[in-house]
C-alpha cells in the first residue's frame, strides 16, 4: 500500500467522527485508531452476590478461649464434623436450640453450621444435660473443634 494513502486515510479519520478505520487492499491491509480516545469495549461483569443475613449473636454463656482444657467440665465433647459457622438458632428470631442445664436427648438439634451456603443441623449423639456451650454463634468452627459437654 502506498504511503501517500495512508495519509490520506489519516487525514480522513481525523476529520470524520470515526475512531477506528481498516482498509484491506488484497493482502495488504491497514487499520488506524485514533490516539487519545478510549475505545468502549464492552466487558461482563458478575453480579455481586447476595449475602445471607447472618443469625444474630445470642446472649448464651461461653466458656472464653484463655479459659484452661483442664477446666472444661466432664462429659461428653460434643466436636464439630465439618469446618463453617456455629449458629445456635435456626434464624435471628428464633431462640438457641439449647442452652445451658438443659436436658437433650440423642437425635436432638444442638446447632447448626453453615458450610459453603448449606445449612446441617448438628444433632445429639448421647442423651444428658448441657453442661459447656464452647462456641459463640456466628463464630467459625474447623473440624473436630469442640462445640459442647453434654453430662
Amino acid at each position: 500500500m502506498d504511503i501517500r494513502k495512508i495519509k490520506k486515510l489519516i487525514e480522513l479519520l481525523e476529520e470524520s467522527n470515526l475512531t477506528e478505520i481498516e482498509i484491506v487492499e488484497g493482502e495488504e491491509s491497514v487499520r488506524l485508531i485514533r490516539a487519545g480516545q478510549p475505545v468502549a469495549v464492552p466487558v461482563a461483569t458478575p453480579a455481586p452476590l447476595a449475602q445471607p443475613a447472618a443469625p444474630p449473636v445470642t446472649a448464651t454463656p461461653v466458656m472464653q478461649p484463655g479459659d484452661a482444657e483442664d477446666e472444661m467440665p466432664e462429659g461428653e465433647i460434643v466436636l464439630a464434623p465439618m469446618v463453617g459457622t456455629f449458629y445456635a438458632a435456626s434464624s435471628p428470631e428464633a431462640q438457641p436450640f439449647v442452652s445451658l442445664g438443659q436436658a437433650v436427648g440423642i437425635g436432638d438439634t444442638l446447632c447448626i453450621i453453615e458450610a459453603m451456603k448449606m445449612f446441617n443441623q448438628i444433632e445429639s449423639d448421647v442423651s444428658g444435660t448441657v453442661v459447656a456451650i464452647l462456641v459463640e454463634s456466628g463464630q467459625p468452627v474447623e473440624y473436630d473443634q469442640p462445640l459442647f459437654v453434654i453430662r
